[in-house]
C-alpha cells in the first residue's frame, strides 16, 4: 500500500505558512463586473507557463509515451464533474489531439490499471483517432476494485526498453487512488525505470502521496495534484511540450521521406489497415513508401515493412518551433482614446483594444490583445506582425 507521506520541500504546506489576503486583489471594473480581473488572471498564469518552457536547450524531439489511467474505484468520486473518469476521458482527448497537433513524429500508448492489474489499451503509434477511440470505449466500462501502480510502470517499461537510444521514453499517470495494490517492491521498479532512462509523471486526483512523489524526483519527472477541472487541463498541457533531453539520448543519423499525396490506376489495401479486421477497404490513392512501395493514409508514419519514416514538411516544422519559442511580449498600458485620433487596434484580430492592458512584440512594436497573444504563443508560434514585415520586405526586394 502506498502511504501518505509529508513534505520534502523547505517550504512546507500551504495551510502551515501564513494566511494571504487575497480579498484585496479583487477589484471591479467601471462598470462593476469581475470579468476583466478573471480575464487578467487567466492570461497572467498563461503567460507564466509559457514563459517557463525552456528554450534553446536540447530537447527529446521523438516521444514515445505512454498513458497510465487509473480506472479503480476511487475514479468514480464526483469531485470533478461527473465523476473523475469522465472528466479524465474528455480532458484526455483533447490532450492527445494536442500531443500529435504539436509532436507529430511521435508516438503514444495507452494502459489501463484496476482490479490489482494492468492491460495495455493500445500500442505506441501515431494515430490520434485510435487512441481516442480506445479511450471512449474503454471508460464506458465499469471502474473495479484498487490500482496497482507496479504493474502498470512494469508493463509500460517493458514496451519503452526496446526503443532505441535517440527518443525520449515518457509514461504520464492519472492516479485518482490513494493506495496501491502491488504485487513486490516498488522501489527496485523505480530504480529500473531511472536505468532505463524512463521518465515518470504523475498528476494525482486526490492528495498527494509520497511514493508518487519519490518515482517522479527519481525519473527527473514532475508531480502535481489537481485542484479543479481548468487546473487538471493546464497540468495535462503541460506535456505535450518535450521534455529537456537528457544526457544519455543518443545522437544518430535519423533517414526521412517527405512524401505528398499519390494516385495510382490499381486498387490496392492500405498497409496500416491490413492488421484491423473490421477495415478492409481497397482504394487508389494514398502514401506510398519509395523504398517499397506499401501504402498507407496518414502521416508521419514509420513504414511496417522497411523501417522507413515518412514525414511531411509541416510536420517538421511543427516540432522545430520547439526548439526557439517565441520570445515573450512585453505588457503595455492602453492609453485612453482622445477625440480625433484613431483607437489602439490589435494588429492580429484587428478588434479595437478596450482592456487596459495589451502586449507588444519586441521586434516589431506592434501592440496585440491578450487573447491573440496567448493565441500566438500556444498555437501559431510565430508573430503575425514581424511575417509581415519580412514579406513586404521580400517582396520591396528586386528580383534576382
Amino acid at each position: 500500500m502506498a502511504d501518505l507521506g509529508g513534505p520534502d520541500d523547505e517550504s512546507g504546506y500551504r495551510w502551515l505558512s501564513q494566511y494571504e489576503k487575497t480579498w484585496e486583489a479583487i477589484r471591479e471594473d467601471d462598470e462593476g463586473s469581475l470579468q476583466t480581473l478573471v480575464d487578467e488572471l487567466v492570461h497572467r498564469s498563461k503567460r507564466q507557463r509559457v514563459a517557463a518552457r525552456p528554450g534553446n536547450v536540447r530537447l527529446g524531439m521523438m516521444r514515445h509515451l505512454y498513458i497510465i489511467i487509473d480506472m479503480s474505484k476511487a475514479m468514480e468520486e464526483a469531485d470533478l464533474k461527473p465523476n473523475r473518469l469522465s472528466c479524465s476521458a474528455k480532458l484526455l482527448e483533447n490532450f492527445i489531439t494536442e500531443y500529435f497537433d504539436q509532436n507529430p513524429i511521435s508516438q503514444l500508448g495507452l494502459i489501463i490499471t484496476k482490479n490489482k492489474r494492468a492491460e495495455k489499451l493500445s500500442e505506441l503509434s501515431g494515430n490520434p483517432k485510435l487512441h481516442i477511440s480506445t479511450i471512449q470505449s474503454a471508460c464506458s466500462k465499469p471502474c473495479v476494485g484498487e490500482p496497482s501502480l507496479q504493474n502498470a510502470l512494469v508493463l509500460a517499461m517493458q514496451s519503452l526498453k526496446h526503443m532505441p537510444g535517440h527518443v525520449s521514453r515518457e509514461v504520464l499517470v492519472l492516479m485518482g487512488s490513494l493506495t496501491s495494490c502491488d504485487p513486490g517492491d516498488i522501489t527496485e521498479t523505480v530504480k529500473s525505470l531511472k536505468n532505463m532512462n524512463v521518465r515518470c509523471s504523475i498528476v494525482g486526483l486526490a492528495a498527494e502521496m509520497r511514493v508518487c512523489k519519490q518515482i517522479c524526483s527519481s525519473t527527473n519527472g514532475s508531480y502535481r495534484v489537481v485542484l479543479d477541472e481548468r487546473h487538471f487541463k493546464d497540468l495535462l498541457m503541460e506535456h505535450v511540450i518535450p521534455p529537456t533531453a537528457t544526457v544519455r539520448i543518443c545522437l544518430v543519423l535519423w533517414y526521412v521521406i517527405f512524401e505528398s499525396y499519390c494516385y495510382i490506376h490499381v486498387f490496392s489495401v492500405i498497409r496500416s489497415h491490413m492488421d484491423n479486421k473490421n477495415i478492409k477497404e481497397f482504394t487508389t490513392k494514398g502514401y506510398f513508401c519509395p523504398q517499397c512501395r506499401s501504402k498507407y493514409c496518414d502521416l508521419p508514419v514509420e513504414c511496417k515493412v522497411c523501417g522507413l519514416t515518412l514525414v511531411s514538411a509541416p510536420h517538421l516544422a511543427r516540432s522545430y518551433q520547439h526548439l526557439f519559442p517565441l520570445q515573450q511580449y512585453t505588457e503595455v498600458n492602453v492609453p485612453a482614446q482622445i477625440p480625433g485620433q484613431p483607437p489602439w487596434t490589435c494588429q492580429a484580430c484587428q478588434i479595437t483594444l478596450t482592456e487596459k492592458t495589451a502586449c507588444s512584440c519586441p521586434e516589431c512594436r506592434h501592440v496585440f490583445c491578450l487573447d491573440c497573444d496567448i493565441y500566438i504563443h500556444e498555437s501559431l508560434h510565430t508573430c503575425p506582425g514581424c511575417t509581415a514585415h519580412q514579406v513586404t520586405v521580400a517582396r520591396q526586394q528586386p528580383n534576382s
